[in-house]
């Protein structure tokens, strides 16, 4: 009889650590809902406090979790959608000195490694390629992850130069810094397997 409650006993325990080892490498699917994601830019200019902001949407994203570590993330960036008070200055965001929003309608982020805060990945911007690394924190909400940071990003890189003092000079006070600030706080929400129906 205690040969049998030990047999039963160990079949439980090793049920019990086959569960939590499936449930620790199980890969999950979120896509990242647009419309309850931000997006913000920040600019800044070389003299003085100048320092406009605006809003920029997400078209689309994906993220893949194994247990607790978020191992891959797309994010599609719709650059159509810059957005700032001043229509003269959205106007020029838009055209060809920056972003070229007609020729380069989305901007991508492939996410490649993930350590501890810090997130390194392929920034695609107007055609151009770069890797990128900023902070990120992801936490739980009930609803799905949470993803929030600020990723400083240098625009001559992928051939903004508009008023940057490292190609041009006597710019005074029209000078804009290379960095600009993007602010992300975006939600990814769980796939649902599509339920098939039953055949007979």
């Amino acid at each position: 009889m205690k040969t049998l409650t030990n047999l039963i006993s160990a079949f439980i325990f090793v049920l019990a650590l086959s569960t939590s080892v499936r449930a620790q490498t199980q890969t999950q699917s979120f896509n990242i809902d647009p419309a309850a994601s931000q997006l913000t830019w920040t600019g800044y200019a070389e003299v003085g406090s100048w320092a406009p902001t605006g809003t920029l949407r997400l078209a689309k994203g994906q993220v893949m979790r194994t247990g607790n570590q978020i191992n891959s993330a797309t994010m599609t960036m719709d650059m159509t959608s810059i957005r700032h008070e001043n229509d003269r200055l959205q106007t020029h965001l838009r055209d060809e000195a920056f972003f070229d929003a007609a020729h380069f309608p989305t901007a991508t982020f492939v996410l490649r490694s993930l350590s501890g805060t810090t997130a390194t990945g392929q920034l695609t911007l107007k055609g151009v390629t770069k890797t990128v690394s900023f902070p990120v924190t992801i936490s739980s909400d009930g609803i799905g992850l949470r993803l929030k940071g600020r990723a400083l990003i240098d625009r001559t890189q992928f051939g903004i130069r508009y008023n940057s003092t490292s190609f041009f000079s006597d710019l005074g006070d029209q000078a804009i810094k290379n960095e600009f600030a993007l602010v992300f706080d975006v939600l990814a929400k769980p796939v649902v397997p599509v339920k098939r129906s039953a055949t007979r």
